[in-house]
């Protein structure tokens, strides 16, 4: 396959079926001996179940990838996530719990007796993440996967409290070291439907509601924003009407509405006390990822990747995105001012010019605080996918781009160097499609100058995943997140 085929990212968008273990994967040039640890990953793998088809990205049946670093060698496994959505639908042939833009339930009187008697997926293909010392695979409920990070096989759910309830969650908790808990929030949909931002506890203890907040249309929120102090909501007008959802036969995405008349607000909450701060609105805007905020001079800074509106929700469809048609929306990273008084204004600067998705920071050293590095994929001007990955430095607004033609590079994970005191002091580590040769590879490069280190070849094509995070060699079998 030429790379000079444009359309060749398609190729990430196809069935991974098999499952392999390879003790050592052929490597060019030489990983830091330093390197000693894991990077985890998910991301959906299987879209052809039986004769039908999922009908967006996001809806794959999950896939978990390991790859393991010691002495300048790289092991590679994957295994299917077998959760309980995975079993029922290779059981019935097709997807047996209602995704993100793909439902099973076809008639009006399945519906009905859904609301009655839910039951949410499990399919864990949107991040990594580690709940009391445990790695769980986690998508947009609150049914957290368990497995085993040498084998991959799944160990069951992890326990969730009452307490929290709640139906629809996020994959993005905060982990803050100092509290020692990791943030997350839920919604909980009724006739006045409900936020609630709750923690979980590293050791494992039950988790606790930290705030709640009363909505008549809840929006779709893929992630959140954390300070020191504070918890914020960034509540998107893209909102459903809970009632209308539950009655209609329509996946769970298609029933939320592009409202911009309600604007972009902010709700701000004390970690601590879980007090409601103040709320502030501004221009309407739509984003999936949050980048990192900070507190400064009385003033919250906010920063995400930002788009215009939420169609980039319907151009990544599996039916587009395998037919080669372009990824056109483009996520400007932008900084978000917001007042901690009631009065003043919200104001929005962008941080680097082009675009910018899956952005990662340094956020063992960094999560909630000023920060000077964000990396992230971005596009070419005439790419029709994310081609590249991107180094942005806010204090200079330099750019720096690896750009390989004909790869498709993942999500930049950064590893720090043991022992470092600065900040993106380490290296970049991403799984990269290669159209030219049809397989990917795991990519190594210095994160703030992002030359070459060195890559491990991978023997096939690894489809497109979402997120993961890598852990150092493992203390007392517990995962330390970095």
């Amino acid at each position: 396959m030429a790379g000079s085929d444009r359309t060749s990212f398609a190729r990430g968008f196809s069935d991974l079926d098999v499952e392999t273990n390879v003790a050592r994967l052929p490597v060019k040039g030489a990983f830091p001996p330093w390197l000693c640890g894991t990077l985890l990953r998910t991301g959906p793998a299987k879209f052809d179940i039986g004769a039908t088809s999922v009908n967006h990205w996001f809806d794959g049946l999950a896939m978990l990838h390991r790859f393991s670093f010691a002495d300048g060698e790289v092991a590679y496994s994957n295994r299917f996530l077998r959760s309980d959505t995975f079993q029922r639908s290779m059981d019935r042939g097709g997807l047996a719990d209602g995704g993100f833009a793909t439902d099973p339930c076809r008639t009006l009187f399945q519906r009905v007796a859904s609301v009655f008697s839910p039951r949410f997926t499990d399919n864990g293909n949107v991040n990594i993440d580690s709940f009391g010392g445990e790695p769980v695979a986690l998508t947009e409920t609150l049914l957290p996967v368990r497995f085993d990070p040498e084998t991959l096989a799944v160990l069951g759910h992890h326990p969730m409290s009452a307490e929290v309830g709640g139906m629809i969650s996020i994959a993005h908790p905060h982990h803050d070291a100092t509290r020692q808990c990791r943030y997350s929030y839920v919604v909980e949909f009724g006739r006045r439907s409900q936020y609630r931002l709750f923690a979980i506890p590293d050791d494992g203890s039950a988790q606790r509601v930290v705030a709640t907040m009363e909505v008549d249309k809840p929006s779709y929120m893929h992630s959140f924003a954390m300070t020191e102090r504070y918890l914020i909501l960034t509540e998107f007008p893209l909102v459903v009407d809970p009632l209308r959802m539950m009655l209609n036969l329509s996946p769970f995405i298609r029933n939320y509405r592009w409202l911009p008349e309600r604007g972009l607000r902010f709700h701000v909450f004390e970690k601590d006390s879980g007090r409601h701060v103040v709320s502030h609105t501004t221009e309407a805007a739509f984003a999936f990822h949050h980048i990192n905020a900070f507190e400064a001079d009385g003033e919250l800074k906010i920063d995400a990747v930002v788009y215009p509106d939420a169609a980039i929700i319907d151009q990544l469809y599996l039916s587009r995105l395998r037919a080669g048609e372009p990824v056109t929306a483009t996520g400007q990273p932008t900084r978000f001012t917001v007042p901690l008084a009631d009065h003043g204004t919200v104001t929005a600067a962008s941080l680097a010019s082009g675009m910018l998705e899956l952005p990662r920071i340094d956020y063992g050293r960094c999560a909630g605080k000023p920060y000077r590095y964000v990396w992230g994929n971005g596009r070419t001007p005439d790419g029709l996918f994310l081609d590249s990955i991107l180094r942005v430095d806010l204090e200079t607004g330099a750019v720096a781009r690896w750009f390989v033609d004909g790869c498709y590079p993942g999500e930049p994970v950064f590893v720090p160097r043991p022992g470092s005191t600065d900040e993106g002091d380490g290296v970049i580590i991403s799984v990269v499609l290669d159209a030219h040769c049809g397989t990917s590879f795991l990519q190594i490069m210095d994160s703030i100058s992002l030359s070459d280190i060195a890559r491990a070849q991978c023997l096939h094509t690894i489809p497109f995943g979402l997120h993961g995070c890598y852990y150092p060699r493992a203390e007392e079998g517990r995962m330390a997140r970095m």
